[in-house]
């Protein structure tokens, strides 16, 4: 019965620690997605003003 108790200990303690890594895994991947595309974001040319694009004057 003590033998039970103590593996089932264990197993919730590794299935923490799995998820705990996957976690900052994910966290490390999104973070450095994000930076990508803001290095993307801003290697596009700037938007044109309103005032640009549409007849104002009209």
């Amino acid at each position: 019965m003590m033998n039970d108790v103590a593996i089932s200990s264990m197993e919730i303690s590794s299935a923490r620690l799995a998820t705990q890594y996957a976690m900052s895994l994910q966290k490390n991947v999104m973070s450095d997605m994000e930076q990508q595309a803001m290095g993307e974001l801003e290697m596009l040319p700037p938007t044109p003003g309103v005032g640009d694009y549409i007849d104002t004057y009209a």
